[in-house]
């Protein structure tokens, strides 16, 4: 699945550095809590479906680590950092053993089929 990113020949020498550096403390923060930790949930306030995602994951008793930026109205920069980061257009995020799986209804589906529970035991 190849996806359309600008390459960076294509990118003016003098403005390199800006793009790769733009937003990258939020986009590191996502990379650590991701090799930290089994599940990582990244969401937003007053989004029900990070919420959603949340207690899909509670209900089936999978422990998950959580990181919540802003709401509708602010941080909607940083988070499009992580949107163009993933290639993922909405919230949550949902990684599992380091892997993007999707959102709330990914996750469900996941959970419904047993194969979370595969990707977790390392299978």
């Amino acid at each position: 699945m190849p996806r359309a990113i600008l390459d960076e020949s294509r990118i003016h020498p003098a403005i390199r550095a800006k793009v790769a550096q733009h937003q990258q403390a939020i986009v590191q923060e996502v990379q650590a809590a991701v090799a930290a930790h089994a599940v990582v949930v990244v969401g937003m306030g007053l989004n029900p479906f990070p919420r959603k995602a949340r207690r899909a994951l509670d209900a089936a008793g999978v422990a998950h680590h959580y990181l919540e930026y802003g709401n509708y109205l602010n941080t909607w920069r940083a988070r499009n950092a992580l949107k163009m980061w993933t290639g993922w257009p909405t919230l949550p995020m949902v990684f599992v053993r380091g892997m993007l799986i999707g959102g709330a209804s990914d996750l469900e589906q996941l959970i419904a089929s047993g194969e979370l529970t595969t990707m977790l035991a390392g299978a």
